[in-house]
């Protein structure tokens, strides 16, 4: 498919082409989850100033998390219906009434930030919209880069850790949230004038509960949710927690420590398109296979808690890319194996998976080391679970696949 093809409704002398709505999807991705983190950097800083307890603290980060994780699936089954020209714009612009009130009035009681953390999940959702936007634009042989690199939006998250503490510090409390406030506003005029749904987009005709259902029973979509749990979840639960594992582990400063999380989310990011890319090349199974393989292993290393130079940290940055690889994988595997008018009702239950398996984690190491001394277990019991993810993935994933791949006239298994 080129890069110049133009829907009928596109203006003329404009292109609508494949790689320009992956360009504004991915934008509108990232800024929306920009808006979506806004909260957690500023933990701290709550914490402080409306002297919050430490689990009113990991509350007030959360919500937003837990919110936009599960707002994916209705979100999901809408953009299903409706399509992405008309979900992205009109979450960006919901999404902006949440940011604004924080930053405005919501600061000085719990209670505020809690309703404005809640209606700031909506952001989060954005991920079930673009999946389906930008899977109905390429051919089955390039959605799993295509759909790898919108995946890379999720450094989003990463603008708002590196600027929201700088931005208060420079200009006040308020200065974060209006200018991605304003960022999101203009996101939203762009999207409602350029965005297009692709030509030929499949329209389901089913009401939404019934679709909700009916996507429920579909096998990929279960198995998918477990392999992205698995994948995308370990790796928001080691952004969230590396920092307090390497500071109790290894005794690190906390500046070494964050700056260390900062390039294991980097190098996840990065590989995320690889992910898609290399399931173009030789399908998203071998991938994941060799994905959970490696998360297995290192995991099964860093369990004895090796010196961080150089084996753990060769442990982590492995585990970072396989993980950031896996999570691409994932959805290409949906790509080529959900129904074309139920991708997005898939995508959002796959990624609400993927965003709640990120909680499980750090609380099962919280525990351990509470009752241990020692992380070994849980990482011992994240080796485990994924060898489990592997043997689930070379058989019943798989033979879900040869099954999708036989009904469907025109496609060679893989």
């Amino acid at each position: 498919m080129s890069t110049d093809i133009a829907p009928p409704n596109a203006p003329s002398g404009i292109p609508r082409g494949p790689v320009l709505m992956l360009t504004l999807a991915t934008i509108g991705f990232a800024v929306n989850f920009w808006a979506w983190a806004l909260l957690s950097p500023l933990g701290p800083r709550f914490k402080d100033l409306l002297s919050l307890s430490a689990s009113e603290q990991a509350l007030l980060v959360a919500v937003p998390v837990i919110v936009g994780s599960l707002g994916r699936i209705p979100v999901g089954a809408l953009t299903d219906r409706f399509g992405g020209r008309v979900m992205f714009p009109l979450i960006s612009a919901v999404t902006i009434v949440p940011v604004l009130f924080i930053g405005v009035a919501g600061q000085n009681s719990l209670a505020a930030l809690l309703v404005g953390g809640f209606f700031l999940g909506i952001g989060g959702t954005a991920f079930a919209i673009g999946v389906p936007l930008v899977n109905a634009w390429f051919p089955p042989e390039r959605r799993g880069l295509a759909i790898g690199v919108f995946g890379a939006g999720m450094g989003g998250t990463a603008i708002s850790a590196l600027t929201t503490v700088k931005l208060v510090k420079a200009g006040g409390a308020a200065t974060p949230f209006l200018l991605t406030a304003v960022v999101l506003a203009v996101y939203a005029v762009v999207a409602w004038f350029m965005l297009r749904d692709a030509p030929g987009r499949v329209v389901p005709d089913q009401p939404l509960a019934a679709r909700l259902a009916a996507t429920a029973k579909l096998p990929i979509t279960w198995q998918a949710c477990v392999l992205y749990a698995v994948a995308f979840g370990g790796y928001v639960a080691f952004s969230v927690y590396l920092p307090a594992y390497l500071q109790t582990a290894y005794g690190l400063e906390q500046a070494d420590a964050a700056n260390r999380m900062a390039g294991f989310v980097l190098l996840a990011v990065v590989m995320r398109p690889i992910g898609g890319w290399l399931s173009d090349r030789i399908g998203p199974l071998p991938v994941l296979v060799g994905v959970f393989a490696v998360v297995a292993v290192c995991a099964a290393v860093q369990a004895f808690t090796p010196s961080l130079m150089p084996v753990g940290t060769i442990a982590f940055l492995t585990m970072a890319a396989a993980l950031g690889a896996g999570s691409g994988a994932t959805f290409a595997l949906v790509a080529r194996i959900a129904p074309a008018d139920k991708v997005g009702s898939v995508t959002g239950l796959v990624g609400a998976a993927g965003g709640l398996g990120g909680f499980v984690p750090p609380l099962v190491m919280g525990f351990v080391y509470s009752r241990f001394g020692s992380y070994g277990l849980g990482l011992a019991l994240l080796s485990a679970v994924s060898v489990l993810t592997l043997l689930l993935t070379v058989t019943v994933v798989r033979a879900t696949a040869r099954q999708r791949v036989s009904a469907a006239a025109g496609h060679s298994p893989r």
